[in-house]
């Protein structure tokens, strides 16, 4: 294929791949636990940290990933103060972040305006060598721990209740929990933006959620659509000439619409079966 002659589209391509393994994983987890919103909000709140970056000078991934851990910690603490009303938490970060990230970029006199901008889209074919590497190394560490952590986080998940009781603590695997999600989205907003990134982590998760019966399955079978979107969109932007990470949403949405239009149909011909047996009988 040409697109694999170019060096930039192999690195964009093994980063598809670390992401797919990265992005569906977590999210299946925020899906399950409803928090899809966490991840749209630390998306937002890293402007902040993006926008911090330029006026202190410094990396921006760096200052971001400082602003995103401490945001999921913030989340974290203000879901237990809110438990019954946890959305509270998701808008004051969501708009303190907007917010802070406004007022930093005219601290910097606008200049870091245009620069933001890049993160709020991200661009999978530009990332350098050691975003792939911290990429790669992230994708590890999370199969890592899903190997070792995965019935505690399967208790905690669906009831936290349950989890305190069997003496797991909670608290402190939520907010570790909310870190790495912190992290993850740290590291990939250069890549994906941080517009689409929530899309790129809940979609798989809800169409696998469509498909799989089990736990494990529904976890194996959204790294499979991961990489489905993820490649089939990288490839599609590369012929069409679009923005890759808007391209990639929007497979993974068409992704959602074919696999509700046939599990609708499976259910209207299965219902048609039971009718047609009861009338028979």
């Amino acid at each position: 294929m040409a697109l694999l002659s170019l060096e930039f589209m192999r690195k964009a391509f093994l980063a598809a791949i670390f992401i797919a393994g990265i992005a569906p994983m977590l999210g299946v987890f925020l899906v399950l636990r409803r928090q899809s919103l966490m991840a749209d909000t630390l998306s937002h709140v890293s402007l902040a940290g993006v926008a911090l970056g330029f006026v202190l000078n410094l990396n921006p991934t760096f200052t971001t990933l400082i602003v995103v851990v401490v945001a999921a910690i913030l989340l974290e603490y203000l879901r237990t103060i809110y438990r019954t009303y946890s959305e509270i938490s998701i808008a004051i970060l969501m708009a303190g972040g907007l917010a802070l990230a406004l007022v930093l970029m005219n601290l910097n006199g606008g200049n870091s305006a245009v620069s933001v901008q890049s993160y709020l889209f991200g661009s999978i074919v530009t990332i350098t060598t050691s975003q792939l590497y911290f990429l790669g190394g992230l994708c590890a560490l999370l199969i890592l721990m899903f190997l070792f952590f995965r019935r505690p986080m399967y208790v905690l998940t669906f009831d936290e209740d349950t989890a305190e009781v069997d003496g797991l603590p909670v608290r402190l695997m939520s907010m570790c929990f909310n870190i790495l999600t912190g992290i993850a989205i740290a590291v990939m907003i250069p890549i994906a933006g941080a517009l689409l990134i929530s899309a790129i982590m809940v979609l798989p998760a809800a169409i696998s959620m469509k498909i799989g019966k089990s736990f494990s399955a529904v976890l194996l079978i959204s790294v499979g659509v991961g990489l489905i979107g993820m490649l089939s969109g990288l490839t599609g932007s590369f012929y069409l000439d679009t923005p890759p990470g808007a391209t990639i949403t929007l497979v993974f949405i068409g992704l959602f619409l074919v696999v509700q239009v046939i599990r609708s149909l499976i259910v209207r011909i299965q219902i048609q079966k039971q009718r047609n047996f009861h009338e028979k009988s």
